[in-house]
């Protein structure tokens, strides 16, 4: 029997993930590579998070988003399972953001990070 989870995201862009876990500090390996579980068992993920205790977390393409696959019984991270998604997606969110706005011309001409921890970008593009 299984004991990995897969939770859904709406992680689709591959570079924006692992930029969004690059700035949170958080060390991964790139894949396809397995995601370490209960007895052995593992899955194939194409961005990889080891943990000490030897069991994984892994971003998984199902094809149509990267879910998170892992043993929930052995999270070892210093955010709750919801807490690390809501990082990683606010993270995500924002790479996606520059990286699509910079192939449409455009520049970030202010950012401000909010005390609640949102982020407000304002981008801009000149025109001849």
């Amino acid at each position: 029997m299984s004991h990995f989870s897969n939770i859904k995201t709406q992680i689709r862009n591959l570079p924006s993930l692992k930029a969004a876990l690059e700035e949170m500090g958080v060390n991964w390996k790139e894949g396809p590579h397995p995601v370490r579980g209960y007895q052995g068992q593992t899955h194939t993920a194409e961005v990889v998070v080891e943990q000490e205790n030897n069991y994984d977390i892994g971003f998984r393409w199902n094809g149509s988003e990267y879910e998170l696959v892992a043993d929930l019984q052995y999270w070892q991270q210093p955010l709750s399972v919801e807490g690390f998604l809501k990082k990683v997606t606010q993270g995500y969110a924002y790479h996606t953001v520059l990286s699509e706005s910079a192939k449409q011309g455009f520049q970030v001409a202010e950012e401000q990070k909010n005390e609640d921890g949102s982020i407000r970008l304002v981008v801009q593009r000149w025109s001849a």
